[in-house]
């Protein structure tokens, strides 16, 4: 089973780089700012 960081990673390899998109995730919790910054590339900023 892929983790939800893999699964980001996925959707950011097929050109969703939307930002909020992917704040959202750690707003809900379900992913760290530190995961954000791995996933794509950018310091997480509230």
């Amino acid at each position: 089973m892929m983790s939800q960081v893999d699964i980001l990673k996925m959707f950011w390899s097929w050109g969703n780089h939307d930002l909020a998109y992917y704040k959202q995730y750690v707003g809900y919790n379900a992913i760290t700012a530190d995961q954000f910054k791995e996933i794509t590339g950018v310091d997480y900023v509230a």
